[in-house]
């Protein structure tokens, strides 16, 4: 039985999805309520399978030998499943609000929405490389309707981008996975890897440099640098779609991958102390850095977000390419605490532009008092992003940073600088919001905004939620930490 959940909680979102063009749902009112519905019960199912993992694997197809599209749930996979069940109601509840001013049909945009829950499903249940591979590209098919939505010529310009770079690292990645099949003792996901190291010969070194590029190629999902560009150019998307494309379907998919080829396919014991190792670690510094930077000069509201999520989605590369158990914790800290983060941010500053049509972070002033809710709620995520104690930002960011000087490397400290400029420019992009909208001057008309104000209940309460959640991992990171190793492989 719990078997056959694993396989219903990929399948189910994709079926409701599709039906919604099918059944004869005659108001709006019926087709959120069907939509939701669905995504409440995937969850629901996501959570009993997390309490009751089965033990056994699911074939859905078998093309020859070992080549097969197989499920199952282990511990990495049920953290990053975890997350997407608890993110998507929350985001799902928040569109049916938004979607209200786009002018084009919200049934394509909810169809895809949906379908994509059950895509990020498959990749965190995929046993083996092939599977994750095959519903990785998915992701990417399913999701560029989302970013070309709108329709506008910014966003065609934008979905190009988008296609070309996910174009890219699937080539990549596609490299990596048929390396692992050729050379690998098994397809399947192994923690320690499945490659056998001694008998690689002459072939050492070309393993080294399919790592990089496998690396590379997943991480183009993440925006690792020199890939970038594509994700604040995705912002030109609906705000639920940037939100939930900039903390889960899409990033984090591609931090989950590198997790997996990484630990599991390609084994730290292969990869370690060689000059691939170096190259992924300096790739990731610069990438931090390089992030917090643009998000420092950019002044649009969304893609000064984006260029965030950059910097961070690499604080979470990193901690994977130290290659120590106290990396990997960091790491899945890292994409657990930022997902949250990052998703409030978006929403708040979502709710913003549905409100008030602003994009701009200069045509904030003032809003604090317009929208207190909002702007206390966006206020508690800036202080998390920038790591202060108490909220879950600076428990991952610690853990890195331990894991960083532990691993008594050149690089290791590197890093630990570059998580430490990071901050200091994270608390400068953000801070900059807050103060523009809770002190604009004494001499600030408030007139010029006397039409804005805090969104319904509908955008409110996911808010809401998140905050807590935020305070929750903070004050309650032992608990959390404890969760994490007892669920992941770090002995």
């Amino acid at each position: 039985m719990r078997d056959i959940i694993m396989l219903i909680v990929v399948i189910l979102p994709i079926l409701v999805g599709m039906s919604i063009w099918i059944l004869p749902l005659r108001s709006r009112r019926a087709m959120l309520i069907y939509m939701e519905a669905g995504v409440i019960l995937t969850s629901l199912l996501v959570f009993w399978l997390l309490l009751n993992p089965p033990q056994d694997t699911v074939t859905v197809f078998r093309f020859t030998g070992n080549l097969s599209v197989t499920f199952r749930l282990d511990g990495l996979g049920s953290v990053f499943a975890g997350l997407a069940a608890f993110l998507w109601p929350f985001a799902m509840l928040y569109s049916f609000e938004y979607m209200k001013h786009e002018k084009r049909s919200e049934k394509t945009f909810f169809m895809f929405y949906v379908i994509t829950y059950g895509i990020t499903l498959g990749v965190a249940l995929a046993e083996n490389i092939l599977t994750m591979y095959f519903f990785f590209e998915m992701l990417s098919l399913i999701t560029l309707p989302l970013v070309m939505f709108t329709m506008t010529r910014e966003a065609v310009r934008a979905s190009r981008v988008y296609l070309d770079n996910m174009l890219g690292g699937a080539a990549f990645a596609f490299i990596g996975m048929i390396f692992i099949l050729t050379y690998g003792s098994t397809p399947s996901f192994v923690m320690g890897g499945v490659l056998d190291v001694e008998g690689m010969g002459g072939r050492s070194n070309l393993m080294l440099v399919v790592y990089v590029l496998c690396f590379c190629g997943f991480g183009v999902k993440t925006a690792i640098w020199p890939f970038s560009g594509w994700l604040p150019k995705a912002g030109v998307a609906p705000t639920p779609v940037t939100a939930l494309l900039h903390a889960v379907a899409v990033v984090n998919t591609g931090a989950f991958a590198v997790m997996r080829v990484t630990y599991y396919s390609f084994g730290i014991r292969a990869v370690k102390g060689t000059w691939a190792q170096t190259v992924v670690i300096i790739l990731t510094i610069i990438t931090i850095v390089y992030g917090c930077s643009r998000a420092l000069k950019e002044t649009h509201i969304k893609r000064r977000l984006a260029w965030s999520t950059v910097s961070n989605l690499s604080y979470i590369l990193f901690g994977v390419a130290l290659m120590t158990p106290l990396g990997l914790l960091g790491a899945v800290t890292h994409m657990l605490f930022h997902s949250v983060m990052k998703i409030c941010s978006f929403f708040c500053a979502g709710a913003v532009i549905y409100k008030s049509g602003r994009n701009y972070v200069h045509e904030l002033d003032g809003f604090g008092r317009k929208m207190p809710k909002v702007f206390m709620i966006f206020t508690v995520s800036a202080l998390a992003l920038m790591g202060v104690p108490g909220l879950c930002g600076f428990v991952s960011k610690w853990q890195l940073a331990k894991a960083a000087v532990d691993s008594g490397t050149v690089f290791g400290y590197a890093g630990v600088a570059a998580l430490l400029i990071s901050a200091l420019l994270t608390a400068i992009y953000m801070l900059t919001i807050v103060v523009r909208a809770f002190f604009p001057g004494k001499d600030f008309d408030y007139t010029a905004i006397s039409d804005v104000e805090d969104p319904n209940w509908m955008m409110l309460v996911p808010l809401m939620v998140f905050v807590v959640v935020m305070f929750c991992f903070g004050l309650g990171s032992g608990q959390v930490t404890q969760l994490l190793e007892s669920v992941l492989p770090l002995g």
